[in-house]
């Protein structure tokens, strides 16, 4: 059972060590431990620190591509080397490092495939009052979205089994946290939560600028993954409204007109039928999208089984290389014995 463990990473050469050390060396049913770091553009040291530490992986961008980007691109590349179990982590040392036990344990138990560390957010004491909240209200609209039981939303300390990796797909540029949490919980994987600890804050946050911009991507992000997974439902609700408003003008205007006095409101007559059919063309664009939606649940099927046959291969193909130098290392060392041996003899 091999273990990746992998850190993005954005001009973190003051905190990058900190957080490696935090690392286990070995877990209890892990065969191998391995680290990767993804430099989004770093333009300090991070690639050097990490290179020095001893890091085995280093996926680079020559220029910063975004949080989500670069997590996938770490996806991918703990996938072709073979990892069993993906953990996810940041370079800030936010996160405890002896709590990914927690993390892979229910997957080693195959009790579930993704599994995200709850923090102890009220607990936490560089959080101002407002971004607790915030925290709190964006991790229950993400239940809601997805159907899951997630106490923390955008926590980025997560573990994925190589299957459940296999699946993910994100689409914005922002963060991944959101996204893949409405995805897993539409597709029916099996996700859950362990709490964890934090340690404290090194530096600021560099995801958002503002709590309006955090707020406001963050709504946009799991409203657009809502809208992907369940765009019936998503355009039915978006269509009600102004049908609804245009039915009660509508219904209005015929109690006018019973009475004699609808010559005189023509307008309310034109702005009812103007919403209703706002509010029906809008559910045709949910029936569309909703037939758009299955076309890519297909797409993503064979997407899924090309990259079993493409990281699977060439996991098998490393193995076999590693076995090969293992067997000749083995008998390099045999073969001056068996020399020795027979000068002995003479």
């Amino acid at each position: 059972m091999k273990l990746i463990i992998q850190i993005p990473c954005l001009n973190e050469a003051e905190t990058l060590e900190i957080a490696l050390n935090d690392l286990p060396k070995h877990i209890d049913g892990i065969d191998t431990i391995e680290y990767l770091i993804i430099n989004d553009g770093s333009v300090d040291r991070t690639v050097e620190v990490a290179r020095n530490w001893g890091v085995h992986y280093v996926v680079s961008f020559r220029k910063n591509k975004g949080l989500a980007k670069g997590f996938m691109a770490g996806i991918d590349a703990c996938l072709r080397n073979g990892a069993d179990i993906i953990v996810n982590t940041d370079a800030d040392n936010q996160y405890n490092g002896a709590d990914i036990e927690k993390l892979v344990r229910p997957i080693l138990e195959e009790k579930a495939e993704i599994v995200i560390g709850e923090r102890p957010i009220d607990q936490t004491e560089h959080f101002s009052p407002l971004k607790k909240k915030l925290q709190h209200f964006g991790s229950f609209v993400v239940r809601k979205a997805s159907k899951t039981e997630i106490p923390d939303a955008p926590s980025g300390f997560r573990a994925y089994s190589r299957d459940a990796a296999m699946h993910l797909n994100v689409m914005n540029n922002y963060t991944y946290t959101l996204e893949t949490i409405v995805q897993a919980g539409r597709t029916s994987m099996a996700i859950t939560s362990v709490p964890i600890r934090t340690n404290g804050e090194l530096r600021e946050s560099r995801l958002f600028h503002s709590m309006f911009s955090y707020v406001k991507r963050s709504m946009l992000t799991i409203g657009r993954a809502y809208m992907m997974y369940r765009p019936l439902t998503f355009f039915s609700v978006l269509g009600m409204i102004p049908f609804t408003i245009g039915l009660g003008i509508g219904i209005r205007f015929l109690v006018y007109f019973v009475r004699g006095a609808g010559m005189g409101h023509m307008q309310s007559l034109i702005f009812a039928s103007t919403l209703m059919l706002l509010g029906f063309m809008t559910f045709i664009v949910g029936l569309q999208a909703d037939v758009i939606a299955s076309n890519r649940k297909i797409l993503e099927d064979i997407q899924y089984h090309i990259k079993r046959m493409e990281y699977d291969g060439v996991s098998k193909k490393s193995k076999s290389e590693e076995v090969n130098k293992m067997r000749k290392a083995d008998q390099s060392v045999s073969s001056p014995n068996r020399k020795n041996k027979g000068s002995s003899e003479k």
